[in-house]
């Protein structure tokens, strides 16, 4: 059997092996597959594995030998699964992998923007604290977190540690989960749970953790920009298209909102003319490049995972199955 991984070195650069599907069969991995690679790199495969490399509804009809594709991500929309059920093809994910690495990421987001760390760094190393008349000097305003309110959009196994983290922290958490309620129990405390249109304005810090659909996309545009707090800090690692770039980056420039801190992007990789590259400089902007999910752990934890994907699909009794 060929097992092919389309883009392996996204989830294994090198410091990983794939020695977990080697049991397999044959694997070949490519780096990185352009759509017009697809089908002369997986023509003879019964097994696809792929991160980001898209699956259209024609691509399947070219793909005959093909019975799998394991997706090495929790987001699947990478795959046309209607075409990929008409075809017999069984589609898995790997979802919760990225729980604790995500939060962590989250929170890093959100203490830059407070403690602006990297910034005071780099000054250090210019030698300003060397020439400080005082033991100590600010740049830019800090913030300390302890009091104020966050409102966690989206309330899964990522948005719930996050709850917890900022608790911690002193701060006061609301939850806004996707079915309405009136409170959530994490771990054995209770969260205040509102709807999103009321807790977002009373949101000293918002964090989205909810998944890409047609309701959550642009779920943060102008018209909902305008009701926030001017001081408003947002972080988003959930998915980029939630939040509108272009008008972030104009609340950003007329400083109608806080700050901004991402590891997602509306198209990834980065456009060259993506609005929000048009904030260079800025200290109120801190993005990265959709690195939530790459600890080594993370990472290790997802292949083990997919590789267990591959395993229960072989012996008839497929798990974590997105498709019909």
């Amino acid at each position: 059997m060929k097992i092919t991984v389309l883009d392996a070195s996204a989830a294994n650069p090198g410091d990983l092996s794939w020695e977990p599907f080697e049991r397999f069969g044959e694997v070949v991995c490519y780096d990185v597959t352009k759509k017009d690679q697809l089908i002369e790199r997986a023509i003879d495969s019964e097994i696809l594995l792929t991160n980001k490399t898209v699956f259209e509804k024609d691509d399947f009809d070219k793909l005959p030998k093909l019975k799998y594709i394991g997706v090495l991500a929790t987001g699947f929309n990478v795959v046309d699964l209607e075409a990929a059920s008409a075809h017999g093809v069984c589609v898995t994910n790997v979802p919760e992998y990225a729980t604790f690495a995500t939060a962590q990421m989250a929170v890093s987001l959100l203490l830059e923007l407070t403690n602006r760390v990297g910034m005071h760094t780099e000054s250090v190393f210019n030698g300003d604290w060397v020439r400080s008349p005082q033991f100590c000097y600010t740049l830019e305003a800090l913030t300390e977190l302890a009091g104020k309110t966050v409102a966690v959009v989206g309330l899964g196994k990522i948005g719930r540690r996050v709850c917890l983290i900022l608790d911690a922290l002193g701060m006061n958490v609301i939850g806004v989960p996707h079915k309405p309620c009136d409170s959530i129990n994490i771990d054995g405390k209770d969260f205040t749970c509102l709807p999103i249109e009321k807790a977002l304005p009373m949101a000293d810090v918002i964090t989205f953790h909810c998944p890409l659909t047609k309701d959550t996309e642009n779920l943060l545009s102008s018209s909902m920009i305008g009701k926030l707090k001017s001081n408003v800090l947002i972080i988003n690692t959930a998915r980029g298209p939630i939040v509108n770039s272009k008008d972030i980056a104009e609340a950003l420039m007329n400083k109608k909102i806080g700050g901004y801190g991402a590891d997602v992007i509306t198209k990834e990789p980065m456009s060259v003319d993506d609005p929000l590259l048009t904030l260079k400089g800025n200290p109120n902007v801190v993005l990265t490049p959709h690195i939530a999910w790459a600890p080594k752990e993370t990472r290790k934890r997802l292949i083990d995972a997919a590789a267990e994907n591959l395993e229960k699909f072989l012996d008839g009794n497929p798990i974590n199955r997105v498709n019909p």
